[in-house]
């Protein structure tokens, strides 16, 4: 599935189908669910309709188990340790904009 040819409404819908899928896997009802999380009807049905909040997602993929998705979901940076040397032990904060220009594409930003 190529995702970057997708919308965002579209992968927002493709999602939420997802969210139902494991949720009706798991013999949950959306009242169950929205009782157990501490969340609305509406919003547990918002959320399967790919609408809704972040931290709403994290509460009901905390209510199914399926947190450790997560992990993978933006992976921590790698840093090499050249890079951790010149910047002394301190983490980065902030972009500089000063390296090379990026110029986004469907892909994702890349050096132009």
């Amino acid at each position: 599935m190529d995702l970057y040819s997708m919308s965002d409404k579209a992968l927002l819908s493709m999602l939420g189908g997802r969210l139902r899928a494991l949720r009706l896997r798991k013999n949950i009802t959306q009242r169950d669910l929205a009782e157990a999380t501490t969340l609305s009807l509406n919003v547990i049905k918002a959320l399967e309709e790919g609408k809704g909040k972040l931290s709403t997602l994290i509460a009901v993929l905390r209510e199914l188990g399926a947190l450790e998705p997560l992990d993978s979901f933006i992976p921590e940076p790698l840093v090499s340790p050249i890079q951790i040397a010149r910047m002394h032990g301190r983490r980065r904060e902030r972009a500089s904009g000063r390296r090379a220009k990026k110029v986004r594409s469907a892909t994702g930003w890349q050096d132009g």
